[in-house]
């Protein structure tokens, strides 16, 4: 009985990290997020007894799948900053193509209020930190192009999430979204982004 119990909180919350990323935090109620589940409203509200708390809940299990992600990645890599580099941004494009509401949640912050907004931005800020600080290491030792480390991580991340994550966009210039595109698009992107910071 536990398990199921905990097994539908789960799926509120997959559900829930689809839903909003995919349509918007604004445009999804938890009737919608029931009726995906399967389960009646009275059971969301269980779990989560307004939709800001079940969204708090949403954007912590984001920041943790991301984490866990970019640091197995990390852990993966050569010992070369341009290897680690492009093992995250494999590592993020992955989860972006499979499961593009993931990353289109984060892309949502900027609509959310102020408070939510913050509460993320204090999960990720973290990881942010020692990115930046990977990078200033890496400029300074002269083995990446010397430019502001900040600038070029939150330049990366842009790239690499609205890349993976605008697919009207890419439609807009008629990429072909099959699995051969994709996996091209994934090739594009990295050189892109290696070309910014391999030393001249």
């Amino acid at each position: 009985m536990g398990t199921r119990r905990a097994n539908t909180r789960s799926e509120i919350l997959e559900a829930s990290v689809d839903l909003f990323g995919n349509r918007g935090f604004a445009a999804v109620s938890l009737d919608d997020i029931a009726g995906v589940v399967g389960v009646a409203k009275q059971t969301v509200l269980y779990w989560f007894p307004s939709k800001d708390e079940l969204l708090d809940a949403v954007l912590e299990q984001t920041a943790v799948e991301l984490a866990a992600v970019i640091e197995a990645a990390v852990r993966a890599a050569p010992d070369e900053p341009l290897a680690r580099v492009e093992a995250v941004v494999r590592a993020v494009f992955r989860p972006a193509v499979r499961r593009p509401g993931l990353l289109g949640l984060v892309r949502e912050v900027s609509r959310l209020s102020p408070p939510h907004a913050e509460r993320l931005t204090l999960r990720v800020q973290p990881f942010v930190r020692r990115a930046t600080d990977y990078l200033g290491q890496e400029m300074a030792a002269g083995r990446l192009r010397r430019a502001d480390p900040g600038l070029m991580v939150a330049l990366a991340y842009v790239t690499v999430t609205g890349i993976a994550t605008e697919q009207e966009a890419l439609r807009a210039v008629e990429w072909p979204m099959t699995r051969s595109g994709l996996r091209r698009l994934r090739s594009e992107l990295i050189e892109f982004v290696l070309a910014a910071l391999r030393p001249a």
